[in-house]
């Protein structure tokens, strides 16, 4: 955190750092998590993986005794946390790349090492499962090697820490190496100023109404104040830790909650503080928001339209989620996000869908209301839900596969070159050439190329090798030919023989 030039220097403290855990689906994040908040929310998570963002804040005992703060941030994976970025919020300070003992380095490892290193953090490797009997880290370090992730001792500068997150060992390590590298950058906050920091989650409470949960990166919060990000306003009436206890006043890097925004804030947004409604207010009205929807990059008009209602138990995965949607989209189909928002799929969920043509349903973690389902049954309209964020994906691409349209193209089979023409006649001609590549065959269809200009197309009617008929020619081989053909073929022209395939 940079701080600014008008600061008292007297409230400036360290400041406790923000942790990111990255990696494979299946390598142990949460586990990792698990075990450090000393908590057991990962049995009751589908799939054994994290669906939504949170931040938790833990108090570590270092080996030279003194007690420090960590906040450790929980993402559905790299592309959430991308996304984030993206927004221009710098959200943690350090990250953990989990590599498993007994798999390596896998892609969504380079994956999430490459939104690492777009954010521009330091990180360490925690190297996981070493527990168990196929564990090799022998095997797993000349993975990382492999892969150019150069850690201390085999040629390079990452920390790295041998740990098991099924029964500990190791941990108290890895926070000892994430208060160095946190050490080593120096991170400060001034307590004095007005709490600034990163919008991280949001969710609807039936009883408590918009609600969001917040990092704070430098400042203090205390009840009383207004909070802006973007254009959603919050009073701070009441302020919740990350266990949901109510307290009075939170510092730097402490996740919070905070209730009764008047909009549902973007996961990434940046937030900052007023004294007062007012000021909250005008801040909010003066900030120019890029609609959603209109951030598609320019697709061909004759594209194919996929229509897609999106519901999600939280907005940061259905964020995470649209951005992988949209990543589906080419020339010949568009993914159309034409609503997205948090809570059960309703009546009104469906007819939104049936406004469009085929347009999908789909949820992640939340239920379908029964009015819902019965309703989709009768308009003939698909609503599938998910708890697991890739089996909804490999199932959205599959659908996106057998809806983009067919295109007809050339694959050109091989390259003839016209030795001499004989007989010409109307709309056909008798050609003696040679097969450079490939083959050719009777009834193929052919380009015509003089001086490396398509100048017309062809079909071989007719095939002789030493006067005698046949149906193939080789590569290699000198033919003659009769080609049917309303362009005056000429020696030296060559023959680019192809047939017509979907794609």
């Amino acid at each position: 955190m940079t701080i600014s030039e008008n600061t008292n220097t007297k409230h400036i403290t360290e400041r406790p750092p923000v942790i990111v855990v990255m990696g494979h689906i299946d390598h142990g994040k949460s586990k990792l998590l698990d075990y450090i908040r000393s908590s057991h929310v990962v049995e009751g998570e589908a799939g054994g993986i994290t669906q939504h963002i949170s931040a938790y804040e833990v108090e570590h005992t270092t080996s030279e005794g003194m007690q420090k703060k960590i906040s450790f941030l929980d993402t559905p994976g790299h592309e959430a946390f991308s996304g984030m970025r993206a927004r221009g919020a710098k959200v943690a300070d350090i990250a953990i790349l989990v590599v498993a003992a007994d798999d390596g380095v896998k892609a969504q490892t380079i994956e999430a090492l490459n939104a690492i290193k777009s954010a521009d953090i330091p990180y360490v490797v925690a190297i996981n499962k070493i527990d168990k009997p196929d564990a090799d880290r022998n095997k797993t370090i000349q993975s990382l090697i492999e892969n150019e992730i150069y850690i201390e001792g085999y040629g390079g500068d990452i920390p790295h820490v041998f740990i098991s997150a099924k029964d500990g060992t190791g941990i108290g390590d890895l926070l000892d190496t994430l208060l160095l590298v946190a050490e080593l950058e120096e991170l400060k906050g001034d307590t004095s100023l007005p709490a600034s920091g990163v919008v991280i989650e949001t969710h609807v409470d039936t009883q408590k109404g918009i609600s969001a949960t917040l990092i704070i990166k430098n400042g203090t919060l205390k009840k009383g104040m207004y909070i802006q990000a973007e254009k959603s306003c919050a009073p701070v009436r009441i302020l919740e830790d990350f266990k949901g206890v109510s307290i009075e006043e939170a510092s730097f890097s402490s996740p919070v909650q905070i209730h009764g925004f008047d909009s549902i804030p973007s996961v990434g947004a940046s937030f900052c503080t007023h004294p007062d409604k007012k000021t909250a207010l005008n801040m909010a009205l003066a900030c120019t928001i890029e609609d959603v929807e209109n951030t598609h990059e320019a697709l061909s008009v004759d594209a194919h339209t996929m229509p897609v209602i999106l519901k999600s138990d939280v907005v940061g995965t259905a964020e995470a989620i649209t951005s992988k949607l949209r990543a589906l989209n080419s020339e010949r189909t568009h993914i159309k996000i034409i609503h997205s928002s948090v809570g059960t799929i309703t009546e009104g969920d469906v007819k939104k869908a049936g406004t469009s043509n085929n347009a999908y349903v789909i949820g992640f973690n939340v239920k379908i209301d029964p009015t819902a389902q019965e309703l989709a049954e009768r308009m003939g309209i698909t609503i599938k839900t998910f708890t697991i964020i890739y089996e909804l994906l490999e199932w959205f691409e599959s659908r996106v596969q057998d809806e983009t349209p067919k295109q007809e193209v050339e694959e050109q089979i091989a390259e003839v070159k016209i030795l001499k023409v004989f007989n010409p006649e109307k709309n056909a001609q008798v050609v003696g050439g040679k097969v450079l590549s490939g083959y050719i065959a009777k009834n193929m269809e052919c380009a015509i190329v003089r001086q490396n200009e398509r100048v017309g197309t062809g079909t071989l009617v007719g095939l002789q090798q030493q006067r005698t008929e046949v149906e193939t020619v080789q590569e290699g081989n000198e033919f003659g030919a009769r080609i049917k053909s309303t362009e005056t073929i000429t020696p030296g022209d060559r023959l680019f023989v192809f047939r017509i395939i979907e794609k």
